[in-house]
């Protein structure tokens, strides 16, 4: 077997993309005896094999100083591999090269790319849409293409391993964690997205993990600041958050990553993370469920974790629980040694350890680390930001914008009718607004940036009620977009009164907000949600009549506004 799978392996590692062979079952591969895997674990010293379990934080926007600290870690500790933060993609393949260089086994190089390399470099990668967005599409196969792209930009970067996608059925409008980040309410909706995604990446070649086992998407606390609670009773659990893991594990999962979590229903030791429950990790995820890939924690330095064991007690409890991977220790050496001592006081078992550590070395085998050579630096740029990504993204995009409202305004929109642009939340014109002013006759824009006076509002209320056709675009500038609006009370209600029935509204939000701002009363509404430029082109040509708006929407908003809707 390994003959037969080594030339593709090899041109994995090296970036390239091979489709003739067929790529073996990762979770059936990680679990066979493996000669090269056996040859490496022979040569491990006890503290090394220990140390494979380990993922270290890397950035490449903290200095110099910052990456040589880090490479002198993974030197001194030999660690399994790194989690890869902010940076720009040239010098993270330069890292990863200088880091390789440091390790006696090669690194697995793992990344929170939920929509791609963008999600830790926006500024220089493709950033595909979010995942709440993708909820609105309707193809899977375009959700798969875009996993496939996903890996091939993650292999031609010298990554393996995608912590995604998003599993948690995002339940709770107010989840300030999960929110956009997951792919709706309804979890049939979410794990066929997910399935399309996971399978789109596997068949590129990297591995893929569904997070935040059991479920996260109902909590209104952010575990990277606290530990959320779940009262829920595990009836609840198994038909609700639970399901798309269960479906999904036996369409082959590859890995799960579990979250800092307390529930009581399946663990009742007073303020325990599931991630380092036993309980959770191994009686419920491996043995009910039947899971046999890689289980990943949530980053350790997260406070939902070290709030109620600190001092590298939660990295002992990981391990002991069941983990295969502990993603950013506080204090990886500690931890090593602390496991070290778990193991010679019998209260880790050395032959379950020694099972983990040997799924870990398969995974790289089987995404070409037995033979990895140095990131090529010729064209990285260029091939990370090629036109078929980008138009994959607008493909995306277009198939996830989303008619909620139409009534014959967006139908008879004319284009040599006098109209007036009013777009609020932002100072200037932004992509929607430069593809309608391309195409209209005649047209007035008014800019709301959300500082303006009640009085001054009143005045351009005034101007903007002369005119027969008035598109309202709502922009929410932020980073992440969130569930509420944070424009002041006279900028509401200027949206309020301009949102009448002579008025097209395109909402450039999350979905949640259409409960959060009064645009009811529109003729027609456009849901976007995000205000990224792919979906603002995607809304102007669903307004222009370029494309026929096939999205629906991810989640149930109110009684107006249902999981589903769309026309």
């Amino acid at each position: 077997m390994i003959k037969k799978i080594l030339p593709f392996l090899f041109l994995v590692c090296v970036g390239l993309s091979v489709h003739a062979q067929k790529r073996p079952d990762f979770v059936k591969f990680i679990n066979s005896k493996n000669a090269w895997v056996d040859s490496v674990f022979n040569k491990l010293t006890p503290k090394e094999r220990i140390a494979q379990l380990f993922l270290v934080r890397a950035h490449t926007n903290l200095g110099k100083k910052y990456i040589d600290s880090v490479g002198q870690v993974i030197q001194r500790e030999q660690l399994g591999g790194l989690v890869v933060f902010q940076g720009g993609p040239v010098r993270h393949a330069q890292m990863f090269n200088q880091y390789q260089k440091l390790a006696k086994v090669p690194l697995l190089i793992t990344y929170d790319g939920e929509w791609g390399l963008g999600m830790r470099m926006p500024d220089s990668t493709v950033s595909y849409p979010y995942q709440m967005t993708l909820g609105a599409v309707q193809n899977e196969h375009l959700i798969y293409e875009m996993g496939k792209q996903v890996a091939r930009d993650f292999l031609r970067i010298g990554m393996h391993f995608n912590f995604a996608p998003v599993v948690d059925i995002n339940n709770n409008p107010k989840n300030p964690v999960i929110n956009f980040r997951s792919f709706g309410d309804n979890k049939y909706n979410v794990t066929r997205k997910a399935k399309a995604y996971m399978d789109g990446m596997v068949d590129g070649g990297i591995i893929a993990s569904l997070k935040h086992f059991p479920g996260h998407g109902d909590t209104e606390v952010d575990s990277h600041h606290d530990l959320p609670q779940l009262n829920f009773t595990k009836k609840r659990l198994d038909t609700l958050e639970i399901f798309p893991f269960r479906a999904l594990i036996k369409a082959g999962a590859p890995a799960i990553m579990v979250a800092h979590m307390n529930i009581p229903a399946l663990d009742a030791t007073p303020n325990i993370p599931s991630s380092i429950s036993r309980k959770v990790v191994t009686d419920l995820l491996r043995k009910e469920l039947g899971f046999k890939g890689l289980t990943v924690t949530d980053a350790m330095d997260m406070n939902g974790v070290k709030k109620f064991f600190p001092n590298g007690e939660a990295d002992v409890m990981a391990i002991e629980a069941g983990h295969d991977l502990l993603e950013v220790s506080e204090n990886s050496a500690r931890a090593i040694d602390l496991v070290d001592k778990a193991i010679k006081s019998g209260r880790i078992k050395q032959s379950e350890l020694d099972q983990r550590v040997k799924r870990v070395l398969a995974a790289k085998y089987w995404v070409g680390l037995n033979q990895c050579r140095p990131v090529p630096m010729q064209n990285l740029m260029a091939d990370l930001n090629n036109n078929a990504s980008k138009q994959l993204v607008q493909r995306l995009a277009d198939a996830a914008i989303t008619v909620l409202k139409a009534d014959r305004r967006i139908k008879t929109f004319d284009r040599r009718e006098e109209t007036a642009i009013v777009s609020v939340g932002i100072s200037k014109a932004q992509d929607f607004e430069k593809e309608l002013a391309g195409q209209l006759t005649t047209k007035t824009q008014f800019f709301i940036s959300g500082k303006e006076t009640e009085e001054q509002l009143k005045e351009l209320l005034k101007q903007i009620r002369d005119f027969r056709q008035i598109v309202l675009a709502i922009h929410d500038n932020r980073p992440r977009p969130r569930s509420e609006s944070d424009l002041s009370e006279p900028a509401r209600a200027f949206v309020d009164k301009v949102a009448g029935r002579r008025t097209i509204t395109a909402m450039f939000t999350n979905p949640y907000m259409l409960d959060n701002l009064s645009i009811d009363r529109s003729s027609g509404i456009i849901m976007a949600y995000q205000n990224d430029g792919f979906m603002q082109k995607a809304a102007a040509k669903v307004l222009l009549g370029k494309i026929k708006a096939q999205g629906k929407l991810p989640v149930a908003i109110n009684k107006r506004f249902q999981y589903g809707d769309g026309l």
